[in-house]
Formats: C-alpha cells, sequence, structure tokens
C-alpha cells in the first residue's frame, strides 16, 4: 500500500529565498529541496565549480596538450549507456576542437562487457594508438590498464564512479570519488568529468600560445551533450550539475546543440524549443541507450557526432525502431516475470530474484526498475551469458545499499558470486546458472537483516497541497523551465478532486474533467482505465499540454487514493 509523505520545508530558507525575491512557489520548492540560499539557483556557467579543483585535471591536460603537440593519435574507451555515448562524443568533439587526432571504440556489451578489458585493449592495439582515455569507465580496470601498460599503451582514466581496494596503475586518473579528490561535487556524471578535463586542457593549451594564431574552440558548444548524459545517468542534479543542465538545455532551446540532438527530439515528436530536463531522460536518452541494449552503442554516438541533418535523422530513425523493439521485448518480459510472481507471495519476501532463459540481458536492467517500483523491493533480474553464466542487473529501494548487501552475500558465501560492481541504488553481477536458486536465498536472507517491514512500504513524497488558484497554466510553464532531476526532483502536489468526468483512451489511460474549490481541470492518468469513484485523492504533476501549437494545462496523475484505488 502506498502512502503519502509531504515533503519538509526549512521554513528559515523559505524566508530567505522569499525576501531575496523568490516568487512564493517556486520558493517553498526550492527550501524542500535543501536550497538555503538565493547563490544556489545560480545558473551562469560561471557558477560552476573551477576545473582546477578537480584532481589531476591539470596533469592530465599537460599529457593531452603533449600528445596533441606531438600528433600522438589517441584513442576513447566508451561505455554503451548514455552517459558514456554522450561522453564519448564530447571527448572526440572536444578533443577534436583542440587539433587532436582521436577516435573512439565502446565494447559490445555482448562480446566484451563493461569497461576497458584486456580484450578491449587488445582490440583496441589493432588501432595502433599511443593514448587509451576512458570515459565513464576505468576506476575498476585494473587488469585492462596492466595489459594496455604491457603493450606500452600510457592509458588516462576519467570516470567517475566509486573505486575499489584497488585502483588501476594508469598514468592519470581523474575521479571526483577517487581516494583523496577533494572536489565539491561527487555527482559529476562520466559526461561532466570528461568536460571538464577539455576545460582543463583549452586553459593548458591556452597558456603554452596555441591559440594566437586560431580561435579557441568553444566549449560551451558541447553542453547540450553534458547536459543529455547528466540527466540519463541520473546522478544527483546538485548546484553544479544543475548549472551543466541548464546551460544545455538553454542551447538545445535556441537551436544551438548538435544534430544528433535535434534529430532524436524530431523523432520523439518533441520540440528543441521547448525541451525540458524530462524530455531529456524520457524521450532522448532511452532512444540513446537502445542502441546499447540491442546492438552497438556505436550507432547512438554517430548519431550524436553526424555532421549533418540528413545522418543525424536517419541514425535517430534507427535508434528510434530499437527502441520500440525493446519496449516490445520488456512488455513481453515483464507480462513472464508477473506471471512467475503469481506464484509467490510477493508481500512475504524481501526482495526478488528472477531468472527466465530467454530474457534479454540488454533489458533485464529496466524490468528489475519496473518491478521494484511495482513492489518496492530490491530487485534483481537475471539472464542467460551463455557458457553457463548468469548475468544480473539490480535495483534497490532506500534503505538498502545494494553494493553493500551484495558484498554481505560474497562474505558469507564467497564462491556464489563470480564478479559484482555498481552503488546505492543499482548494481550489476554475474552469477553461475546453476548458483541461482543458492543465490536467491542468500540475497533474501541478506536483505532481511539490512531492512525491517517499515522499509518495504513504499512511500511518495509529494510538495504537499495546492489551492486551486496556485493550480495554473504559468504554473506549470515556470515548472517546465527549471531542471528537474535525480536529487532534485520534479513537483508532485496532492489534493483532493471531484471526478467530473473520465473516459478511457488508447485503451488503457484515463483522459480525467477534475474540480477542486468549483475550478476544473483536464487530467490524464496513464495506465489506468479503471473506472474511479467520485472523489478521490490524487498525487499530480503540472503540465502545459501542447496540441496544435496551443498550450493548455494538463495535470499527470501520478497516483490515486481511495478505498478502492491504493
Amino acid at each position: 500500500m502506498m502512502q503519502i509523505k509531504t515533503r519538509t520545508v526549512n521554513e528559515s530558507a523559505y524566508q530567505h529565498l522569499l525576501e531575496a525575491g523568490v516568487a512564493p512557489l517556486l520558493a517553498r520548492l526550492y527550501a524542500g529541496r535543501g536550497v538555503v540560499d538565493k547563490s544556489e539557483l545560480e545558473t551562469s556557467l560561471a557558477g560552476i565549480i573551477p576545473p582546477e579543483r578537480l584532481t589531476n585535471s591539470a596533469e592530465m591536460a599537460k599529457l593531452l596538450a603533449d600528445a596533441i603537440q606531438q600528433n600522438k593519435k589517441i584513442l576513447v574507451i566508451g561505455d554503451y549507456d548514455a552517459d558514456g555515448a554522450t561522453a564519448t562524443a564530447v571527448a572526440v568533439k572536444g578533443l577534436r576542437s583542440m587539433g587532436a587526432n582521436v577516435d573512439f571504440l565502446v565494447p559490445n556489451r555482448f562480446e566484451y562487457g563493461y569497461g576497458l578489458t584486456p580484450e578491449i585493449v587488445a582490440l583496441a592495439a589493432m588501432q595502433n594508438p599511443d593514448i587509451l582515455i576512458t570515459v565513464d569507465n576505468g576506476i575498476a580496470s585494473v587488469d585492462g590498464v596492466k595489459a594496455a601498460n604491457s603493450l606500452g599503451l600510457q592509458v588516462l582514466v576519467t570516470d567517475h564512479h566509486l573505486p575499489g581496494d584497488t585502483t588501476p596503475d594508469a598514468t592519470c586518473i581523474v575521479n571526483p570519488n577517487q581516494h583523496g579528490c577533494n572536489f565539491p561535487s561527487k555527482n559529476l556524471a562520466g559526461v561532466g568529468v570528461m568536460f571538464y578535463v577539455l576545460l582543463a586542457l583549452r586553459a593548458e593549451l591556452r597558456a603554452r600560445g596555441a591559440f594566437e594564431n586560431r580561435l579557441e574552440p568553444n566549449l560551451t558548444e558541447l553542453l547540450d551533450l553534458v547536459a543529455l548524459g547528466t540527466v540519463a545517468d541520473l546522478v544527483k542534479l546538485d548546484v553544479n550539475n544543475r548549472i551543466l543542465v541548464e546551460q544545455g538545455l538553454r542551447r538545445i532551446r535556441a537551436n544551438a546543440c548538435c544534430a544528433g540532438i535535434t534529430a532524436l527530439l524530431k523523432i520523439a515528436g518533441k520540440s528543441p524549443e521547448k525541451t525540458t530536463a524530462q524530455d531529456l531522460g524520457f524521450y532522448v536518452g532511452p532512444r540513446l541507450n537502445a542502441a546499447g541494449r540491442l546492438d552497438d552503442m556505436r550507432l547512438g554516438i554517430s548519431c550524436l557526432l553526424a555532421g549533418t541533418e540528413t545522418d543525424a535523422l536517419q541514425k535517430a530513425q534507427t535508434l528510434h525502431e530499437l527502441n520500440m523493439e525493446r519496449r516490445n521485448i520488456e512488455s513481453d518480459m515483464q507480462d513472464s516475470a508477473l506471471t512467475a510472481l503469481d506464484n509467490i507471495e510477493v508481500a512475504e519476501q524481501f526482495s526478488l530474484s528472477l531468472y527466465q532463459p530467454d530474457w534479454h540481458q540488454g533489458v533485464i536492467g529496466i524490468l528489475a526498475s519496473r518491478l521494484k517500483e511495482k513492489y518496492h523491493r530490491p530487485t534483481l533480474v537475471f539472464a542467460d551469458a551463455g557458457e553457463g553464466v548468469l548475468k544480473g542487473s539490480g535495483r534497490s529501494i532506500a534503505g538498502l545499499h545494494l553494493r553493500d548487501a551484495l558484498d554481505l552475500v560474497t562474505k558469507h558465501h564467497p564462491q556464489l558470486i563470480i564478479k559484482f560492481g555498481g552503488h546505492a541504488m543499482a548494481a550489476g553481477l554475474s552469477i553461475r546458472e546453476v548458483d541461482f536458486l543458492a543465490f536467491q536465498q542468500a540475497f533474501e536472507a541478506v536483505t532481511r537483516t539490512l531492512l525491517n517491514e517499515a522499509d518495504l512500504q513504499a512511500v511518495m513524497e509529494t510538495d504537499g497541497n495546492l489551492s486551486a488558484n496556485e493550480i495554473s497554466l504559468q504554473a506549470a510553464q515556470t515548472l517546465a523551465s527549471q531542471a528537474w532531476g535525480q536529487g532534485f526532483p520534479l513537483p508532485l502536489f496532492n489534493d483532493d478532486f471531484k471526478v467530473i468526468n473520465q473516459r478511457v483512451i488508447g485503451e488503457k489511460h484515463s483522459k480525467l474533467i477534475l474540480e477542486k474549490e468549483q475550478k476544473r481541470f483536464d487530467a490524464i492518468y496513464f495506465n489506468c482505465s479503471d473506472d474511479l469513484p467520485e472523489t478521490i485523492t490524487a498525487v499530480y504533476a503540472m503540465e502545459a499540454n501542447e496540441y496544435k501549437g496551443l498550450q493548455t494545462l494538463q495535470l499527470q496523475i501520478k497516483h490515486v487514493f481511495n478505498n478502492n484505488f491504493t
């Protein structure tokens, strides 16, 4: 059963923001998200943390500047998700703009798995590079860096993931989360780290006089990609990340973004001029990710690097078709998962671990996320990876650090997990197929020691009630213009409404007319076609719905509470 929790608002911060001229509704929302001073709402690029504060960024800049001046060949080793794809595109575009000889290589997840492995090093060596630079990976690539060193390849690591007990013996590592780095924001995405390295590199080349006879590259041209990767990777939108995302959104809205993002927005039916952070997360990111999930992320990166609108649209169309295929696969997997769960007393479980031989490796993470949201349990979903090995992807709930839980399983059962990695809310692992039932039992036992029944109670946090006059198109437009995301969540409200009218559209969605204080509002409730009672308590978001160029207010219902709907 879902419960509503109203977000706590710091009254002192709220009053301070009001006195600084912030509108009452926004002041309330910001204060509820930890903002205590108007300076934290800074959106100018001048407000970002200086790149020299990122440990080793200046050292890496010197190494890259030397490589550029000596015309050494640089090979970017990317990753197969949206953060990795955008980080690769930023690296390639940025380094080329400064005169580097650079290309990229991204592992096919089904053949090579994640990161700079010895196998990827061998593949990279066939291109005869002098330097390998990782983006969104590398901090765990101890064996891969060792293999590269043995071949005389210099390795530069840019990453944002948490390091393990042993770090690779790379020539230079830039990672805000590495031991000893005092960079104030630990939430940079992989693409953000690479952007910072480029800022440092440009400063180094400037100091060397490299731009005396030519224009300096304008690195703000890369911020659309930085915004996309930051939003898609679900890193916390702290002050620094909000600036990067806001600046990227401004470029997109001004039609000053790369052809690939424009094409992906167009394919998704979205207008660049009105793009929001939610559009990047829900429409652009999934289409880009589809390449890595079902095919090869080279397609996604090539779309982002496309030099013409025609080329970008062709690649975006292919990505769109892959995403449709992914959605169909996901739907079939979810149906089979729900069927399997019919035979399980989910309410008696503290965790869910599921496996079907025909499930697709590239979609298990999405399925784990969907099941976690539905049942509010830490969820691990496995697929056949061949040779008797299962690959798993997990999503967790507040109260259980997933990577730490898997670490505890290995301490209790040292031979059960072949390898694992991740963080608090998401993780990946590999186990032997014959060990699935034993792992399922071990993981359940561990979660029972780390969680209590109260943790399994789903809570929907909202920003409380609004008066009918506060629910307006202007308010919706104002909210849409802000950069909301992970750690700075999109505002949700909860209020009591009368249901004046309800009709089913698209076979499974409800189009509603709701009434509050004698004012009526259009609303949409996706994936619910059940008859609603005359009065409901609804959790909703305000949105500006556009049709034929006209914007109207629409409430998007997220959840309904009443005696029959919980």
